[in-house]
């Protein structure tokens, strides 16, 4: 495809390059700052078979924009830039799939955009949540992206790439990993560096947002690997947050799910999905909270 002819949505201060395929009802792809529209591909494949599916870059992963200015990098940058890409590409309601930096984007467009979104799959989300390691991952993210402008993305691909919860990938498919690490190094420097001090270091902590997700009316799936510590109990509180929530666990699986184990991560989405589209996903049945374990609370 020519570059006259990518696509494009226009965004706050950015292009968002986007790519399409398949027919029917539509799916939105949100990936994660180690990944690209690429790292969605497992799904891509399978999820055409039965539907439109978009995936895209988000801002500061080229061929998108990579603005300058640090203020066009947010949060709320990233969650409205979902919608942008479904004005873009003509969808008024979409099921969204968002993964770590995309899983809190899905997370934010479930709580500020539900009109929009038939169904969102909040995946790999957390980093950063627990409050007692705010401070902790706040310097990390700064530290790495300090890292990145002093010593690039070819070497800072293979520190970042190699942590706690990639090893898993690295273990299963080692030639998956090579391609995520080879994918990885094509990033920006500019981009992803203003991304984890624009959206990483700042973004506001699960726990602190109680109220709002509480509020959530949307047919939601939490879905986390039992080995991205980061993630687990941020999934268990949305769950018990999210009134219209259901939570999967895939074991021995550390963050980037859907790549390490694709038939299981695509089989829950493929469930769910059937299950919104029949009306067969409601909302928690308010008895099945209760301080009673064995038998109903009659208090």
């Amino acid at each position: 495809m020519g570059e006259s002819q990518m696509p494009y949505a226009d965004a706050e201060g950015a292009k968002l390059y986007y790519e399409e395929t398949g027919s029917g009802f539509p799916i939105v792809f949100v990936h994660e700052f180690a990944g690209d529209l690429r790292s969605w591909e497992p799904q891509l494949r399978y999820f055409a078979r039965f539907y439109r599916c978009i995936a895209y870059n988000a801002r500061g992963f080229p061929p998108s924009d990579v603005p300058e200015q640090p203020s066009l990098y947010s949060q709320d940058i990233a969650t409205d830039d979902i919608a942008a890409v479904m004005r873009g590409a003509g969808i008024e309601n979409a099921h969204v799939v968002g993964l770590s930096m995309g899983g809190f984007a899905a997370a934010h467009f479930a709580m500020r955009y539900g009109a929009l979104a038939r169904s969102v799959v909040i995946a790999g989300c957390g980093y950063g949540a627990d409050p007692a390691k705010r401070t902790q991952f706040k310097t990390e993210a700064e530290t790495t992206a300090d890292r990145l402008e002093r010593e690039g993305m070819e070497k800072m691909s293979a520190v970042y790439g190699s942590g706690p919860t990639r090893v898993q990938l690295e273990n299963k498919d080692p030639r998956g990993y090579r391609e995520f690490l080879q994918q990885l190094a094509e990033h920006s420097v500019q981009g992803s560096a203003n991304t984890l001090r624009g959206v990483q270091a700042v973004r506001p902590s699960l726990y602190g947002l109680e109220d709002e997700l509480k509020a959530v009316d949307v047919p939601v799936l939490i879905v986390t690997g039992d080995e991205d510590e980061p993630c687990l109990d941020p999934g268990l509180f949305m769950k018990r947050t999210i009134p219209t929530s259901g939570l999967v666990v895939i074991p021995k699986t550390g963050h980037a799910c859907n790549l390490e184990e694709p038939e299981a991560f695509n089989a829950a989405l493929r469930e769910f999905f059937l299950k919104v589209e029949n009306g067969k996903w409601g909302r928690r049945d308010p008895r099945s909270v209760s301080r009673s374990i064995l038998s109903r609370d009659e208090t």
